[in-house]
């Protein structure tokens, strides 16, 4: 296995301007599951690389 280097994190502060492409509200940022969360819309957007993936074909339903 490879110890190259990690992942790119995600900036907290781009969350300032990104907003849920659907509901146009305020995400919220889960760092363990690396997802941002819209509770209005129900989707969880994926973050790949550290870049927030706000595409609704790309989201998760939320549970």
């Amino acid at each position: 296995m490879s110890d190259g280097p990690a992942s790119p994190q995600f900036d907290r502060r781009m969350l300032e301007a990104l907003v849920c492409p659907q509901t146009h509200r305020v995400l919220r940022y889960d760092a363990e599951a690396q997802e941002l969360i819209s509770e209005g819309a129900g989707l969880a957007y994926p973050i790949r690389g550290g870049i927030p993936v706000l595409l609704f074909d790309e989201a998760r339903k939320l549970d």
